[in-house]
């Protein structure tokens, strides 16, 4: 039979003709014969699909192939047998010269038909050697392709264990060399098909064994790179990239660009080929993949790098805004440039000459695509526009092309520059680039990290934003024998009023410096500010008792006797009380102990306790943007947290607990609060704890600040070995501790108490949990039955007839963030605003400071972000969220101010007297002279680094030019659509232009 399928198949009859015989030849093997006559077909068979010259022929030869592995299984294994098979892989099969194409196609149409068979697993395991050892061949696109698809259809066949590493490595190498050498359209789709199919293969690797993403992205920066290969990788490589999930980008990036091992010159050759990326077409992710690595360029300083490839590389990528397929990646990449490059004009004015010609092509391409990238662009022009004013003889014609196009307004254009610049340390750049010298947009100035000085840094910004205490810091006068307040005065001054972008705290480091802390090592910030407001407290009381000593040798006025003799600084705008009680359970008595504090530890409670409906004492509230006034009734006041929670105690007052409130946001027209005003009623009473409970707390599986409170707060079992000893019974008794604030502090700081010790690794480790911080919360304050002088802290009401609970508001002001998973690392940024009493536009009439609404408070008042020396506008939102995004990022002391009620404090009009809220204080004479002085000597600094930037800009190399696609539309005026693919143009505009 096999005779006489080759005599049909060789004949010269009509292919017609053939046809219908080689069916009748096909019907007759689907019978049984025997196992001489089956091979003999299969032979015949494969050698017409391995060597058959035209394509009727080899679609003959699959045929019979298909029919016999169908109907004659067992002579089929034994002719598809492991040693023909390696004889084809390695051999070939045909003449010496003319080996077969066809070998991976063959194999894998004969595989369907083993899969079952006692072999199969003997050819499996061939294949996974032989497949390595092909890739390792670098084969063509083509045969890449055809073992991708072998693979993908029979995954049994992909390399396992390490030899699947090093498949996947080799695979990517053979990507590498990818090329495609002819111009035609079909011959360019066939080409990237080639390309995604193997790219598919690697997804499909990836996605089941992700333990060798990160070995193949290694490999793949090895290759991109080399800068000892003459021959440039292939653009290719993007469609590696793509496939890669996404969530495994900071990580991936945070090594790169922290790996000692990678050269300068390799990071940069790396960056400038994964630029080129832009142009593969079917790329997805390729833009933020380059887009993250710039930015992981510039959070480790490598400034160097951005600029150069920035120069050499921003004209290319603004060309392939020319083609639709590329423009949204291209642009995308091309704004992270620009904005980000913003210490220099340089960048921007490499486009200027080329962007009145791109406008042009893109406004005759009359596409979506192209109306959304110029609106995108004109935005981004007006933002450098706006960030390099005074070349108007460059912009005109610039303008004039983007005239159609809307302007955007201030704010979003300083928002666009404050989101993406990578030059927030600007005195790094000044040998180079002396236009570093402008303040940040925001008008803050940064400071500089000593070496992780971030603690420091934080906190010291965090009480410069406190207005309180900056402006009584500004004002204290000479001599005033507190050489640590002196320093921090100097510092707040020059925070003020310095022309630098940011200034070193050195000399107030080395001054306030704990003597346990290590040098150059990470610190914790809470540490340090308790160490720095005790040293600050510390010293003014003893200036206070130089004073009285003093005043006993009648060598002082009364006047000045009164102002030394009041609270210390830090009392008055850091200062609370605090009382904690301890009940004996057997005999009910009472011991009570009042101490002060700067600020409130707050520990998180332990995995076992739910703070939704938890009996915590005094549960806290969260205030939204409705107007915040003192209750009607002072009268409203609440007393002991233990009534109706245990037995009474004698004298306690039948009152009912005060919440501490965290006063959510509310729309109008929607249902009151329910813990505010006379929410709490009878009910209440029956069970006051339940009554608050679920307002109280965050969200299910979340907490917030209002529960560390309300568990802070609540009482405490003493009991086993933690039994309390009362003097009454005269023994170890089971009792009950509970903490009352007897005094609200001007500015209350709280500390998450997250890094807790590891008796397992002795280390200490950190409490990741996500907690919600409410802009406004009220806290209860404890009043005194026989207090009878006014009460002075904001926010706070006169005191009812027994004594009991009353509100105090507080907002929002600073919050510290710790990124990292420990104390010994990490780093500390902070986000802050300045909270004042008043109305930022206009005042009342009669000159009083008007109560300042949520609404303003909340929304009006500007939030900052103070990373060292990067400073930028941020939101209250960005505080809320940048634990949901950055897991290790999580707030760690916070700052809230109190706000002032109907009775006012002696404090508040003090700072309203002395002007200070609504005007910066006056510094003496020696004060202003130094900051003249160092400003001077900046402008000094810049002249000099003027003079150096302009050697330097002589050195550079030239920027390659990438215009071909300019150039070409200036000289083919006949083609209909210029430049623009869409339009249908020759030249540029081509496929094999864009990619290749």
């Amino acid at each position: 039979m096999d005779k006489i399928l080759e005599a049909v198949v060789m004949s010269s009859y009509p292919n017609n003709v053939k046809q219908g015989l080689v069916r009748r030849v096909i019907e007759a093997a689907k019978q049984p014969m025997d196992s001489e006559q089956c091979w003999s077909m299969l032979e015949l068979s494969t050698k017409l699909y391995l060597l058959g010259d035209t394509k009727y022929k080899r679609e003959i030869g699959k045929e019979v192939l298909e029919v016999y592995g169908h109907y004659h299984p067992e002579e089929f294994e034994e002719f598809f047998n492991v040693r023909f098979l390696l004889s084809l892989l390695q051999e070939g099969y045909g003449p010496l010269g003319k080996r077969s194409h066809y070998v991976l196609d063959y194999i894998q149409l004969g595989l369907q038909f083993v899969l079952e068979s006692p072999s199969a697993n003997s050819i499996f395991g061939l294949l996974r050697i032989e497949v390595l050892r092909k890739v390792c061949e670098r084969p063509s696109p083509k045969q890449c392709a055809k073992i991708s698809k072998l693979l993908i259809q029979h995954p049994q066949c992909i390399p396992v264990g390490k030899h699947q590493v090093l498949f996947c490595q080799q695979l990517i190498r053979c990507i590498r060399q990818f090329q495609c050498v002819s111009e035609g359209e079909e011959d360019i789709m066939e080409f990237l098909e080639q390309v995604n199919k193997v790219s598919g293969l690697l997804q499909r690797i990836w996605r089941t064994q992700t333990s060798v993403i990160l070995p193949s992205l290694k490999e793949l920066f090895t290759i991109i790179s080399s800068t000892e290969e003459q021959e440039a990788p292939s653009n290719a490589l993007a469609s590696v990239v793509q496939f890669v999930p996404l969530e495994l980008m900071d990580g991936v990036i945070r090594n790169l660009t922290n790996d000692d091992s990678i050269t300068d010159v390799q990071m940069m050759t790396a960056i400038g080929r994964m630029i080129d990326w832009v142009s593969w077409p079917l790329g997805k992710n390729i833009d933020k993949w380059i887009i993250a690595l710039l930015k992981g360029l510039a959070a480790v300083k490598k400034f160097s790098i951005l600029i150069e490839v920035t120069l050499s590389k921003i004209e290319k990528v603004f060309s392939k805004l020319l083609y639709p397929i590329v423009r949204e990646g291209a642009l995308s990449v091309l704004q992270y440039m620009l904005l980000s490059f913003q210490h220099s004009h340089e960048a921007f004015h490499l486009l200027l000459p080329h962007i009145p010609r791109l406008v042009v092509s893109l406004k005759k391409e009359d596409s979506n695509s192209a109306t959304s990238s110029l609106e995108q662009l004109a935005e981004l022009i007006h933002c450098m526009f706006f960030r390099f004013s005074g070349f108007p003889d460059l912009y005109e014609p610039v303008l004039e092309a983007i005239k159609a196009f809307p302007i955007p307004n201030e704010d979003r254009i300083k928002y666009l520059l404050g989101q993406n610049a990578w030059t927030s340390q600007k005195n790094e750049l000044a040998c180079f680039y002396p236009r570093l010298a402008s303040k940040s947009e925001t008008g803050k100035i940064g400071l500089i990290n000593l070496g992780n000085t971030c603690y420091m840094n934080s906190i010291i910004q965090s009480l410069f934003m406190a207005s309180d205490f900056r402006h009584s810091v500004l004002n204290l006068t000479e001599g005033n024998s507190q050489p640590l307040m002196t320093k921090l005065q100097w510092l707040f001054a020059f925070l003020e009023h310095s022309q630098r972008p940011a200034i070193s705290p050195e000399s107030f480091l080395s001054a306030s410096w704990p003597p346990w802390f290590t040098p150059g090592a990470q610190q914790d910030c809470s540490e340090y500010l308790k160490y720095l407001l005790d040293r600050l407290h510390e010293e003014e009381k003893t200036g206070k008792r130089i004073y009285q000593k003093l005043k006993e040798s009648s060598l002082m006025s009364q006047v000045v006797e009164h102002h030394y003799l009041n609270k210390t600084l830090i009392e008055k705008m850091f200062g609370g009380k605090m009382m904690t009680k301890i009940r004996c359970l057997k005999c009910l008595n009472v011991s009570s102990r009042e101490e002060a504090f700067t600020d409130l530890s707050l520990a998180f409670p332990p995995p076992d306790r739910h703070m939704r409906g938890s009996t915590s004492v005094l549960p806290v509230e969260e205030i939204g943007p409705q107007f915040i006034e003192p209750p009607e009734n002072p009268s409203q006041l609440t007393g002991s947290p233990w009534i109706r929670r245990k037995a009474p105690m004698a004298g306690d007052p039948a009152a009912l607990p005060m919440p501490v409130e965290t006063l959510s946001f509310q729309e109008p027209g929607e249902a009151a609060n329910p813990l505010s005003g006379d929410a709490v009623g009878v009910d209440a009473a029956k069970d006051p704890l339940s009554a608050f409970g679920e307002q109280a707390c965050a969200p299910k599986d979340s907490r917030s600040v209002p529960d560390l409170i309300n568990y802070f707060l609540s009482p405490e079992r003493l009991t086993a070995e933690n039994k309390y000893h009362c003097e009454k019974c005269a023994s170890l008794q089971d009792a009950e501790k509970v903490a009352e604030l007897t005094e609200g502090p001007h500015y209350l700081i709280l500390t998450l108490l997250r890094f807790s010790f590891d008796p397992r690794t002795m280390k200490r480790k950190k409490i990741l949990d996500n907690v919600s911080i409410p802009v406004v919360l009220k806290l209860p304050i404890l009043v005194a039955p026989k207090e009878t002088e006014e009460v002075c802290q904001h926010g706070k009401d006169r005191p009812a007839p027994g004594g009991g609970f009353t509100s105090v508001v507080y907002d929002l002001c600073s919050v510290v963030v710790h990124s990292g998973i420990s104390s010994e690392s990490g780093h500390y940024y902070c986000y802050s605003r300045e909270c004042t009493d008043t109305v930022p536009h206009g005042q009342p009439q009669d000159g009083a400071p008007k109560p300042a609404s949520d609404k303003q408070l909340d929304f009006e008042i500007q939030w900052y972000l103070f990373n060292d020396t990067r400073v930028s506008f941020s939101s209250f939102e960005s505080v809320s969220n940048v634990t949901s995004f950055f897991p290790k990022d999580t707030a760690y002391v916070l700052f809230y101010r109190q706000r002032p009620g109907r009775q006012s404090c002696p404090l508040h009009e003090a700072l309203a007297e002395a002007g200070c809220l609504h005007g910066e204080p006056s510094l003496h004479k020696d004060l202003m002279e130094a900051i003249s002085k160092d400003n001077i000597l900046y402008l000094q600094e810049q002249e000099k680094e003027a003079r150096n930037r302009a050697a330097y800009i002589s050195a550079l190399p030239k920027s390659p030019l990438w215009w071909r696609d300019f150039d070409r539309d200036k000289d083919d005026d006949s083609s209909s659509g210029g430049c623009s693919p869409a339009a249908g143009g020759g030249g540029s505009g081509t496929f094999h232009g864009l990619v290749f």
